[in-house]
């Protein structure tokens, strides 16, 4: 209820409204990370590289955390109801837009739109859903339950998309995505009263040039650090110059925040200890957490699976991202001490790269790896939500909602940064590798010259003729090649990784502050998308 007005109709019941609220969110967080479900198929569909594929997940995630900010004063503007119908039809229309498009100057746009849109659902489905609790544990409950499907979505998409995309094409998705929003818009248009959760705010003196600075940043960070290893970063004029103009865009930001009364983003907050060691965090998670692409590719490369077993492979790693967060809800229900979730999530971090450093080989049987996927899915579950919660909880509850968009801009920061390095080490460890191995790899080289034999044997008991067995050993050579370069890779990014995470751990130890602040919600207004 908002000021006694009940907020949907009195025949509704309680569980149907929490289904309602849920389903708001779920069409638009499958659309996130779509492209990811499959990205060679999404890649061949658009007629682009991989890196394409990337950008445009990129693109949906800077629409989503640079449009925040400005995106409350709509949400104080328009009625729930209202509002809602409005945003629900402007998803219809850009996904329709995708399924109808291959062109990735059209998607590139668009992609940016829905993120935009998305911020839209988080902040009114929240919204709704924080009005109706009243006490800090439903409302922490509530917290994990959210941002536990948003760190569940990418395995959870990938999992119900996976046979869709193989049995036909890659926009398919986008169709079904489109008939998903309409129970939905029909569920509210019947069930909800047309009722304000704000008191109206007039919109004017918008702040859309904070917006288009701080989305220009967002957009050309997430090119720099997807195309920059590609185009061999500042030897490129078009990584220069988007450096140049990231550059100047947050010097004009910063000064713009400084000299105005009511900032787009409170900076202030960066004053905060705790804050600042929170969204640190946040961004080292975002990196261990996107290291899930070396492994998946890995699968795909090396040991040949298709995406479906890879999806179905990777609900372990959706079990314990499910069970970490039902763990991290009990813990911060219980006010247990940040330290002792922090240091056992970064410690089972530290203990998946550990153990994926030694898996990784030519050949593996698919159970080696539930395990080691669970427990990575646990350490993140267990992580995530703590640490957001200890950041906002470092800071006034005025400053809340922009201490929740720093936060999720920190995660958008780990994902970029998590591709550059993954890019830096697939391009350039990949060829120092390679060309490792060509140094030995001669025709005078006694186990180059036994495997080619070997190969060349087999094709020819097979029926191949002389000449055409000795091209076909040669192309197996080079493709055993390949997979060790590929392991040599992955072994690589692991090892960066495992190096970065006890670095973590011991500053998780030694940080003096961590048990000044207590974690809980103080507002109920917080939206916390």
């Amino acid at each position: 209820m908002v000021n006694g007005i009940p907020i949907f109709k009195h025949w509704v019941p309680e569980w149907a409204i929490k289904i309602i609220l849920f389903s708001l969110i779920l069409p638009t967080l499958v659309l996130f990370f779509l492209p990811f479900a499959n990205i060679n198929a999404a890649a061949g569909f658009y007629g682009s590289e991989p890196a394409d594929i990337q950008f445009s997940v990129a693109l949906f995630y800077a629409g989503y955390v640079g449009f925040y900010s400005l995106e409350r004063r709509f949400f104080r503007y328009l009625a729930a109801k209202e509002y809602f119908v409005i945003f629900t039809v402007l998803e219809i229309l850009t996904t329709l837009a995708c399924y109808h498009t291959n062109e990735l100057y059209i998607l590139f746009p668009v992609r940016f739109f829905q993120g935009m849109l998305f911020s839209s659902t988080v902040n009114l489905s929240l919204s709704l859903m924080f009005t109706r609790l009243h006490s800090e544990r439903a409302r922490e409950i509530s917290f994990s339950v959210f941002f536990g499907m948003l760190i569940c979505i990418l395995p959870f998409s990938n999992l119900v998309t996976a046979d869709l995309i193989d049995s036909y094409d890659f926009n398919w998705v986008y169709k079904v995505a489109l008939f998903s929003y309409l129970p939905c818009l029909c569920s509210i248009m019947a069930c909800m009263n047309n009722v304000r959760l704000n008191v109206r705010f007039p919109l004017y003196k918008l702040d859309w040039q904070s917006f288009v600075y701080w989305s220009l940043i967002l957009t050309l960070l997430g090119y720099v650090t997807i195309y920059g290893q590609e185009y061999y970063w500042l030897e490129d004029t078009r990584i220069f110059y988007s450096v140049l103009a990231i550059a100047v865009s947050v010097i004009i930001y910063i000064a713009r925040q400084k000299s105005m009364k009511r900032p787009y983003l409170d900076l202030e907050i960066f004053r905060f200890r705790n804050f600042r060691f929170a969204i640190f965090l946040i961004f080292v998670l975002y990196i261990c957490r996107f290291a899930m692409n070396v492994t998946n590719s890995f699968f795909a490369s090396v040991l040949r699976l298709d995406p479906m077993h890879i999806s179905y492979i990777n609900s372990f790693n959706l079990a314990g991202l499910i069970v970490g967060v039902i763990i991290s809800c009990a813990m911060i229900l219980q006010k247990k001490s940040i330290r002792w979730i922090w240091f056992p999530g970064f410690l089972l971090l530290l203990g998946f790269h550990m153990v994926m450093f030694f898996l990784f080989n030519t050949e593996a049987n698919e159970d080696n790896f539930y395990l080691p996927l669970l427990v990575q899915g646990l350490g993140v579950g267990i992580i995530l939500v703590p640490t957001i919660i200890y950041a906002i909880s470092s800071v006034s509850v005025a400053a809340g909602p922009s201490a929740t968009s720093i936060c999720s801009t920190m995660g958008y920061i780990g994902f970029c940064a998590s591709a550059a390095v993954i890019n830096f080490c697939e391009l350039y460890e990949k060829s120092r590798h390679y060309n490792a191995f060509q140094d030995h790899l001669t025709k005078v080289d006694n186990a180059a010259r036994q495997v080619l034999l070997l190969h060349s044997g087999n094709l020819l008991s097979k029926g191949l003729p002389l000449k055409q067995s000795g091209r076909g050993a040669s192309k197996l050579l080079v493709n055993a090649v390949n997979k060790q370069v590929q392991i040599r890779f992955a072994m690589d990014y692991y090892e960066l990784m495992s190096v970065m995470l006890i670095v973590t751990l011991l500053l998780i130890v030694f940080f003096p502050y961590l048990n000044r602040t207590v974690i809980y919600l103080r507002s109920r207004r917080l939206s916390p998308a």
